[in-house]
């Protein structure tokens, strides 16, 4: 990388920095030399010029050779995504309407922000492209989303019901029993503490989009705790959200396993990391 025609890399790695460097992307090269031996100034999406270990980076010379040892593209979601955000999206929206002021969600209430919750891989892949589009646009706020993430990280990991390092939940019946009083007070990490707005709103899991509205779950027909108070049974069953009614969910998670391998669950911390 010392030559002067070597003006450009491309990113081969990111671990750390999301929100700074896009992989497989290309990114302009300033010779600097005061830069420690394994270090490249690198102007990244912020804008900005910064040193990163040169190993995240191959001379665009070796672009091809570097292909077999780049990563899938992070944030590709399989085709019909788009349409199972639109169902569920228009769900809402029609059980909100039924639910008039019953349904008392609004910008600011933090309710179902708070408490750890399993999210799937198809949640895991929208909040890490919406993590990377903020970083494009605002990076430091993706920073800040990132260190709140790391930070519970650091909170949540000495009794994480699964492997840590990986932040993979475990599936056994002893884990999911301890997952019911895990990290019950933590809060996302993509909430504005100051704003008490979700920062990632429009790549949130299917968990925030359903939520409020009256959902059926293995324990039946359940409502937020603050809303519908005076309704009745049959009220509150006439507001029902049927989230998805073909089950295109399960479908999109069974071709997102071909590429990224079997189903697993994780929390939004350890996913954005």
């Amino acid at each position: 990388m010392k030559s002067a025609e070597q003006q450009f890399a491309v990113c081969v790695k990111n671990k750390n920095y999301a929100a700074s460097l896009e992989l497989r992307k290309l990114y302009r090269v300033l010779p600097d030399p005061a830069a420690k031996l394994g270090q490249l100034r690198v102007i990244d999406e912020s804008g900005e010029h910064y040193l990163y270990p040169q190993e995240y980076f191959a001379p665009i010379q070796s672009l091809q050779a570097a292909e077999k040892h780049l990563p899938p593209c992070p944030g590709r979601l399989p085709t019909g995504d788009g349409t199972l955000i639109q169902i569920v999206d228009a769900a809402l929206a029609d059980a909100s309407r039924r639910s008039g002021e019953w349904l008392v969600c609004r910008p600011g209430c933090t309710q179902c922000c708070v408490g750890a919750f399993a999210i799937n891989q198809l949640d895991a892949v929208r909040l890490q492209r919406g993590l990377a589009d903020l970083g494009r646009r605002n990076p430091a706020r993706a920073r800040r989303i990132r260190d709140r993430a790391r930070a519970s990280v650091g909170r949540l990991s000495a009794d994480f019901p699964g492997n840590a390092k990986t932040g993979v939940l475990d599936e056994s019946a002893e884990a999911e029993e301890r997952f019911v009083e895990f990290a019950n007070d933590e809060p996302c990490p993509v909430l504005d503490p100051e704003t008490g707005l979700c920062e990632l709103y429009e790549s949130r899991p299917m968990t925030c989009r359903t939520f409020g509205p009256p959902v059926q779950s293995e324990g039946g027909l359940g409502v937020c705790e603050l809303c519908f108070h005076g309704a009745s049974d049959e009220q509150i069953a006439a507001c029902e959200m049927v989230v998805d009614p073909d089950d295109l969910e399960s479908r999109l998670l069974r071709k997102l396993e071909k590429t990224k391998g079997p189903r697993a669950r994780t929390l939004v911390a350890f996913c954005l990391r």
